[in-house]
């Protein structure tokens, strides 16, 4: 446990995740600053964005906590290695996770690096995950909370890059974080926890994305080629989506709901299927890259479990070496709805996040 009076500077966001946070630092003995970062142009949708919100919340939060609040603009960091890369994927037909990104990029990396230079020894954040320091280093586990664990946006971030962070909601569920809250009398103890991307916020998706990518209609067919509608962007569509597709029912057809199972950049086709469990919306193997092992590399072949989603119970699965250095992970019952561009995530039996990587391609059960 870090010995208390020691510097730490909290990510202060003006929710009630990192509100409490502070407050929970700030009753260890800690000497307590916090930090606002702006990580989007407000000239940019100022109007769908909740930052000046946030930044007033944050401003009364630290103002009731009498810790000062510093703040610090991104944007530029934000678009360099977060939002270009958004784009690219996008514009490949896939679908990326920026959250992930940000978390590696921003709040561990330049809001780190700031940190550092306000004399901070420890950076905080409202994070519902744990580090473990050992001596071998730190390492990565499950909050308490499985309903909030936030451990699969983190599995991107390098082992050094914890040595020196704190999680202090990591033994907490959220009911309690909000009754500390109420119990301290923090202004944001109510408040709603953010969902979305900030620079998209209330917008619709597709409106947000027509404004850095033009739309390319194509056609819409099933899993025999046959052309059922058209679509006015692959981009603005993802693995195992129903809604939006505007095909409806037709003649000769199952009374079933359609649901998206493969897009294809190449003729800007998107395959559609009938029926939520449609053998062309699971897998049984997907080729993954750009691997982050929090800690030594295992020895593979590797038994453990994964998820292909924020919130996906952990599926047991077996890791091995694929192709170009990547990694091959093969499910021991078949996921439904694995996208390309998000991430797999690995986990022991002990809660242990064992790191991450990119889902590349999937490999699918014959029909």
């Amino acid at each position: 446990m870090p010995s208390t009076r020691e510097k730490v500077i909290v990510g202060l966001s003006g929710g009630v995740d990192s509100s409490v946070t502070a407050l929970l630092l700030k009753q260890q003995g800690y000497e307590v600053e916090a930090l606002f970062m702006k990580n989007w142009d407000e000239d940019d949708g100022t109007e769908y964005c909740t930052a000046r919100v946030d930044l007033e919340d944050a401003l009364r939060v630290a103002d009731q906590l009498q810790i000062e609040l510093h703040i610090a603009h991104f944007a530029r960091d934000y678009w360099d290695s977060v939002f270009t890369f958004f784009l690219d994927e996008y514009k490949n037909g896939r679908t990326p996770n920026p959250d992930v990104l940000c978390n590696r990029e921003i709040k561990f990396r330049v809001f780190a690096d700031h940190a550092r230079k306000l004399g901070a020894r420890w950076i905080a954040t409202g994070h519902y995950a744990n580090v473990v320091h050992s001596d071998s280093g730190p390492l990565l586990y499950k909050g308490i909370d499985d309903n909030k664990d936030q451990s699969y946006f983190l599995n991107a971030v390098a082992q050094h890059q914890l040595r020196d962070t704190l999680f202090p909601l990591a033994n907490y569920l959220k009911p309690s974080v909000r009754e500390l809250a109420r119990a301290q009398g923090i202004v944001t103890q109510d408040k709603k926890d953010s969902t979305g991307i900030c620079f998209i916020g209330e917008r619709r998706f597709k409106d947000f994305l027509q404004k850095y990518l033009p739309a390319q209609p194509g056609p819409i067919v099933d899993e025999s080629g046959i052309e059922l509608g058209v679509h006015q962007g692959i981009m603005y569509h993802t693995i195992g989506q129903r809604q939006g597709l505007g095909i409806g029912g037709r003649r000769g057809s199952a009374d079933q709901a359609w649901y998206v199972a493969d897009k294809c950049i190449e003729t800007n086709a998107l395959t559609v299927v009938q029926g939520n469990s449609h053998p062309l919306l699971f897998t049984d193997q997907i080729d993954a890259t750009n691997c982050n092992w929090i800690g030594d590399a295992p020895r593979l072949p590797l038994r453990c479990q994964a998820k292909v989603r924020y919130r996906q119970p952990d599926q047991d699965c077996t890791v091995n070496t694929g192709s170009n250095g990547g990694l091959s992970v093969v499910f021991d019952h078949p996921q439904r709805a694995v996208t390309p561009g998000q991430y797999v995530v690995f986990y022991s039996a002990e809660r242990q996040c064992l790191g991450g990587a990119i889902i590349e391609r999937t490999k699918r059960n014959p029909v």
